[in-house]
């Protein structure tokens, strides 16, 4: 905008900010993880650790480990553009993507308390999510580019095994039974949207909850049921839906109300929460704007 009294241009520029927070349903406690733009947290199966992103700057990200009330900071991997995936099913390792540009994306394993870096021959196209199979064998990974469908994810071994094609048309993966024979997926887009498992001895899908739109499917530490969110204007609510040997049983029960809202989705999942519900972290995405003077000598 130019300087009505003729002395130079305005100009506008914006930076994005924001917390990460964890949310004690029991206490009603809030706690600021990260005080700098962070978000895809992704907590532990136990419930005591979380690794999530900082955006230090335009082109580089970082990936930070801590307690889930901020304590114990542990900085892993190479800085870059660096995407959170999921723990393995002990908890002692985790595996996150970097991604540089005109580059295949890399997947890598590490130690949950940081050390060497395994990276894995992905070779294909961008990737949405990795996870741990049951017995940590191998991995599942979601990236529908080289499958040319909405909703593919594939096998590896985290020896480095070649990628195969596990399944096509039934979503994104997005975790896997205790026992490791299903995966549950979200397909959500076009007139298919709902939450479907795939069974990876019958190598079938088959919906679940038609309708159902959410980001993040998680399995109860029973393996008999599983939790979903789906956010409202002024609140998200938890939903739990008991799935006994593979079968949706009757209609999901509300098993927590969170008393404000947050996205689903900012620069990646913007939450997560423990599978024991004793802890909620969500993202808090906010900027600021500074006003320039631009003139001429």
């Amino acid at each position: 905008m130019p300087d009505p009294s003729g002395k130079g241009m305005y100009i506008v520029n914006g930076k994005p900010s924001g917390y990460l927070t964890a949310y004690n349903p029991k206490s009603k406690q809030f706690k600021d993880i990260a005080s700098e733009n962070a978000t895809q947290p992704a907590i532990s199966h136990d419930g005591k650790r979380v690794m999530y992103i900082t955006a230090p700057s335009r082109d580089r990200t970082e990936l930070w480990v801590s307690r889930t009330d901020g304590i114990d900071k542990i900085k892993i991997g190479p800085s870059g553009i660096l995407i959170t995936n999921t723990w393995s099913s002990d908890d002692s390792r985790l595996s996150f993507v970097s991604e540089e540009v005109g580059k295949p994306p890399k997947i890598y394993v590490t130690s949950s308390k940081g050390g060497s870096l395994h990276a894995l021959p992905w070779d294909g196209g961008a990737i949405q999510n990795v996870m741990w199979s049951a017995d940590e064998r191998f991995i599942y990974i979601n990236s529908d580019d080289r499958a040319g469908q909405d909703g593919a994810f594939w096998q590896e071994s985290v020896d480095g095994s070649p990628p195969e094609k596990v399944a096509s048309g039934c979503g994104w993966a997005f975790d896997v039974s205790p026992k490791g024979n299903f995966i549950l997926s979200l397909i959500s887009a076009c007139d298919k949207v709902g939450i479907c498992e795939y069974s990876l001895v019958d190598r079938k899908c088959t919906p679940l909850l038609p309708g159902v739109l959410t980001f993040g499917l998680l399995f109860d530490p029973s393996g008999k049921s599983f939790l979903y969110a789906v956010p409202g204007r002024r609140d998200v609510t938890i939903y739990r839906e008991n799935w006994p040997d593979g079968k949706a049983i009757g209609k999901p029960q509300i098993v927590l109300k969170l008393p404000f809202a947050f996205p689903l989705v900012s620069g990646g999942n913007a939450y997560d929460f423990s599978r024991d519900l004793s802890t909620v972290v969500y993202a808090r995405p906010s900027g600021h704007a500074d006003l320039y003077l631009l003139s001429q000598k």
